[in-house]
C-alpha cells in the first residue's frame, strides 16, 4: 500500500515543488527549446517522472510502472480512439471525393479565410466541442480549415487557440459536473459561475483568430464581425450556465455565435478577402516547396477550386456536408436524450487495474479511485466516430474493402502520434498517483490570498499535463476549495477557476499538439507548433488570473450571490 507525501524531500514544499516540476520542465524544455520530436520529449519526461516516483516519493518500482501502463492504456483508448476515427471519418471524405465540395459549401457563406477561421474553427468548433471534446474538436476543424486553404502551421494554431472558451462546458458540461461531484457543490453553481469567467475570453479569440490568419491589417478590416460574434458567444454562454442549462451552454454559445455571422454576412462584406487568399496561395506554395512529402489533410489540399467547372447542387452540398451533419446527430442524441445517455453509461466495464488498484492510497490517506480503468467501448465518443463514418461510408457507397483500408492506413501513418498521446497520459498518472502533482498545487495553494489570482495556474497546469479540463478539475477541484476555505474566499469562485485556467491550458497539451498536428498533415512539428502557441496560453492564463484575483476583491459583485 503507497501513500504518497506531500513533501517528501526534507519535509520542504518548495524543495519538493520543485523537483516534481522536473517532468514537466523535461516535456516543454525539449519541445520548445531542444525542438525533440514529440515522442522522444513524452518518453523523457515519463523517465525523469518515474525516476523522481521512485527516488524521491518512495515509490514502489512496480506500482511507478504499472501507473505508466494504465495512463498509457487510457492513451489509447480512448483518447488516441477518438482521434483515429475522427481522422478517419475525413480520409473517408478525401476517398470518396466529397472533400473539395466541402471548399465549396463553406465559400458560400464566405471565401474570405479569416471568416471561415471563425466559422469553422470557433463556432462549429465550439459545437464539436459541447458535444464529443476529447480531441475532436481539434482534429475535425483542422482538417477543414485545410480544406478550404489553409497552410497547416496555420490551421493547426487556428484551431488550438480556437478550442479555449468553449473547453470548460465541453462534452455537456463535464468538467463542470466533475468539480461538482468531487467537492460537494452544485455544479449548477459552479457552471454559472464559469459562466461570470470564460464569456469574456470568448469575446476577443475571434479577434485572435483573425489576427493569426491576416495580421494587423485582418484585425483593421474585419473587427467589427469577431467582436460581433465573440460577444454574442459569450453573452450565451452567460446566459445558459445562469439561467437556463449548464449543459447545453456550449451548443447555445455555438449556433447563437454562428447564426450571428450569418445574419450580419448579408448585411456586412468584409474587404481585403482577395489580399488574405493570395497571401494563403503564397504561404501554401511555401510551404509545399519546403515540405513537398509532407502527407495528411495538407497532401489533399488543390491550390485552386474551379467554381465554375460543375454547379453545387444541393445534392452535392448536402453529400459535403452529411459527415458532420451526421456526427452532430449521433452525439446530440447519445447526449441530450437521457435515456440513450443513460443506456450507453450502462455499458461501460470499469477494469480495476491489475496490481495496482486497491494499494494506492491518496495524499489524503483515502484508497484512490483513479486505479480503476473505464473502458468505454460503446459510450465513448470514439466508438459515435466509428458509427459516423460507417454510415457516411455506406451514404458515399464505398466498399467495405476501402473503407477498412483507408482506416488501417490511418493507423499506420499515426503511429508515432498514438505513441506520444500514451507516453504523455503515462506520464501524467504518474505524477497524479506519486504525489507530484498535488505536491505543486498543495504548493501554490499555500500562497494565502494571493492564491485567488493565482488559483487558475492550477487548472492551466492540470490541462496542461493530461490535455483534458475534466481531469484537471480530477486533480485539483478539492484543493482549491480546501484553499479557497483556509483563505476566506468563495470556494465556489476558486473551484470555477480551477476550469476556467483549464481551457487556456489545452493548446499546450502535448496531447493536443500531437492531435492537431496529425490533423493537418504535420507528423513530428509539434514543437513548433508548441513554440508559436506557448505565448497565446500564456497571455490569457495572465488575464484570467487577474480576472479571478479581480472577483475575489473589488469585482466580488461578479461572483453570484457576492457581495
Amino acid at each position: 500500500m503507497y501513500t504518497p507525501e506531500i513533501a517528501p524531500l526534507a519535509d520542504s514544499l518548495l524543495w519538493s515543488s520543485l523537483v516534481a516540476l522536473l517532468p514537466l520542465l523535461t516535456i516543454f524544455v525539449t519541445l520548445g527549446f531542444l525542438k525533440w520530436k514529440a515522442h522522444w520529449a513524452g518518453l523523457a519526461a515519463v523517465i525523469v517522472a518515474l525516476i523522481v516516483a521512485i527516488f524521491v516519493y518512495g515509490m514502489p518500482v512496480g506500482l511507478a510502472g504499472l501507473s505508466a501502463s494504465q495512463g498509457f492504456a487510457f492513451g489509447l483508448f480512448p483518447i488516441m480512439w477518438i482521434v483515429i476515427t475522427a481522422i478517419w471519418l475525413y480520409e473517408l471524405t478525401v476517398k470518396s471525393g466529397h472533400f473539395e465540395d466541402l471548399r465549396l459549401v463553406i465559400n458560400v457563406i464566405s471565401d474570405d479565410p479569416r471568416v471561415q477561421a471563425i466559422l469553422v474553427a470557433f463556432c462549429f468548433g465550439g459545437l464539436l466541442e459541447a458535444l464529443a471534446g476529447f480531441g475532436a474538436p481539434v482534429a475535425i476543424t483542422g482538417v477543414m480549415l485545410i480544406a478550404v486553404g489553409f497552410t497547416a502551421m496555420r490551421a493547426a494554431v487556428v484551431v488550438l487557440v480556437a478550442n479555449t472558451a468553449p473547453v470548460a462546458f465541453g462534452a455537456i458540461a463535464i468538467p463542470i459536473i466533475t468539480a461538482g461531484n468531487l467537492t460537494g457543490i452544485d455544479y449548477k453553481e459552479i457552471g454559472a459561475m464559469v459562466g461570470h469567467q470564460t464569456p469574456l475570453l470568448a469575446a476577443v479569440v475571434p479577434l485572435f483568430l483573425i489576427f493569426l490568419v491576416d495580421g494587423k491589417r485582418g484585425l483593421r478590416q474585419l473587427w467589427p464581425l469577431a467582436l460581433v460574434v465573440g460577444i454574442v458567444f459569450g453573452a450565451a454562454q452567460f446566459v445558459s450556465a445562469n439561467y437556463l442549462s449548464v449543459e447545453m451552454t456550449d451548443i447555445i454559445a455555438s449556433l447563437m455565435g454562428l447564426a450571428a455571422a450569418v445574419i450580419m454576412l448579408q448585411f456586412w462584406k468584409p474587404v481585403g478577402g482577395q489580399d488574405a487568399l493570395d497571401k494563403m496561395a503564397d504561404e501554401r506554395s511555401r510551404e509545399k516547396a519546403s515540405a513537398p512529402d509532407a502527407g495528411g489533410a495538407a497532401a489533399a489540399v488543390a491550390t485552386s477550386v474551379d467554381t465554375k467547372a460543375a454547379p453545387m447542387t444541393g445534392k452535392r452540398v448536402f453529400m459535403a456536408l452529411f459527415p458532420y451533419l451526421i456526427v452532430i446527430v449521433i452525439f446530440s442524441g447519445a447526449k441530450l436524450i437521457p435515456v440513450i445517455d443513460k443506456w450507453l453509461a450502462s455499458t461501460d466495464v470499469k477494469i480495476p487495474w491489475p496490481g495496482l488498484d486497491g494499494n494506492i492510497m491518496t495524499a489524503a490517506g483515502e484508497l484512490s479511485t483513479s486505479t480503476v480503468y473505464n473502458f468505454q467501448w460503446l459510450s465513448s465518443p470514439g466508438t459515435m466516430l466509428l458509427a459516423s463514418g460507417i454510415i457516411v461510408a455506406i451514404v458515399y457507397k464505398m466498399t467495405a474493402k476501402d473503407a477498412v483500408q483507408v482506416f488501417v492506413d490511418n493507423v499506420v501513418k499515426m503511429r508515432f502520434s498514438i505513441l506520444t498521446v500514451g507516453l504523455v497520459l503515462a506520464l501524467a498518472y504518474v505524477m497524479n498517483l506519486s504525489g507530484q502533482t498535488i505536491t505543486i498545487g498543495t504548493w501554490i495553494a499555500g500562497t494565502g490570498a494571493l492564491f485567488a489570482f493565482l488559483s487558475p495556474i492550477l487548472g492551466w497546469l492540470g490541462t496542461a499535463v493530461t490535455g483534458s479540463d475534466t481531469s484537471a478539475n480530477a486533480l485539483f477541484a478539492t484543493l482549491q476549495q480546501t484553499a479557497a476555505t483556509k483563505a476566506g474566499i468563495d470556494p465556489v469562485l476558486l473551484v470555477a477557476a480551477n476550469s476556467s485556467g483549464g481551457v487556456v491550458g489545452k493548446m499546450i497539451s502535448p496531447q493536443n499538439l500531437t492531435i492537431a498536428a496529425t490533423a493537418v498533415g504535420l507528423l513530428g512539428q509539434e514543437a513548433s507548433i508548441f513554440r508559436r502557441v506557448i505565448w497565446w496560453s500564456l497571455g490569457m492564463l495572465v488575464v484570467m488570473c487577474l480576472l479571478v484575483g479581480l472577483q475575489s476583491t473589488v469585482l466580488s459583485w461578479m461572483v453570484p450571490g457576492g457581495a
